[in-house]
C-alpha cells in the first residue's frame, strides 16, 4: 500500500497525507487477514522489495 505523491504542478494534488503511523496499522490489518507479505508505507510502490517476497 502506497500514497499517492504529486509528480508535478500538472498532476492532481494530495488530497490527503497518510501518516506512517496509518500505513503501519494497514500492515497488521493486511497480515492478520493471512497475508504473508505486506509492503504499507508512503514511498511503497507496486514492485517495492519484490524480490524478498518471492516463493
Amino acid at each position: 500500500l502506497g500514497q499517492y505523491l504529486q509528480p508535478s504542478k500538472k498532476h492532481l494534488p494530495v488530497h490527503r497525507y497518510v501518516h506512517p503511523d496509518e500505513f503501519a496499522e494497514y500492515k497488521e490489518i493486511g497480515l492478520s487477514k493471512g497475508f504473508l507479505f505486506v509492503e504499507s508505507g508512503p514511498l511503497v510502490r507496486s514492485s517495492y522489495h519484490a524480490e524478498k517476497h518471492v516463493l
